[in-house]
């Protein structure tokens, strides 16, 4: 079991090694190509926890800041989309830490449109009537998840919204599978009963 360990650590810093010894336009080619790659998912998942467009944009630029700065740090034990996901994260816990739960308060002057939103909703030709339903029901579903705990949030915006793998939630937040299953299990229950929905 000793010589186990061992090779994995020497394949660790080896790995390390090779990181700390890529030239400066490998390291810039390789953090534009996981820019490129992962924008886009980092700032679905801010808008959908944030609902404010302009604020979404400010922490996703602010993700790939603290990332770019640590790109030489980053080891590979994860993937980069992991590693993004937990510095949005965190970063996402920072803001509404800062700001005192204020950015919920003021959600309804600064959400994302409901018109746009019930656009998002699969449908086929909508009547008026169909149209008002979708911004109801999507107004009813972000009000439900207003009122998740902050982790329940998260946990459930990544699943539903970013439609990651419970394992790859699990990674990005730092928990277990088996809480994080736990966690979403007690987010639908919330959103159900806000909803009137049956189990």
């Amino acid at each position: 079991m000793m010589a186990a360990g061992t090779a994995v650590e020497a394949m660790a810093r080896a790995r390390a090694e090779e990181i700390a010894a890529r030239k400066p336009e490998t390291a810039a080619r390789e953090f534009s190509a996981v820019v490129t790659a992962h924008r886009a998912q980092i700032f679905r998942f801010l808008l959908a926890s944030t609902r404010d467009a302009d604020l979404a944009e400010t922490l996703t630029q602010e993700c790939f800041l603290k990332a770019h700065r640590n790109w030489e740090g980053f080891r590979g034990d994860s993937s980069a989309m992991t590693w993004l996901m937990r510095i949005a994260i965190n970063l996402q816990k920072d803001h509404w830490r800062n700001r005192r739960m204020q950015f919920w308060r003021r959600t309804q002057t600064n959400a994302v449109d409901l018109d746009e939103a019930s656009e998002w909703l699969p449908s086929g030709e909508r009547s008026a009537e169909q149209q008002m339903l979708a911004r109801e029901q999507v107004s009813r579903v972000w009000k439900a998840v207003e009122g998740l705990s902050e982790r329940q949030r998260t946990v459930f915006l990544l699943r539903y919204v970013e439609e990651q793998e419970l394992s790859e939630i699990a990674r990005a937040i730092g928990l277990n599978e088996g809480t994080v299953k736990a966690h979403l299990s007690r987010a639908l229950a919330k959103v159900r009963a806000e909803l009137g929905g049956r189990r």
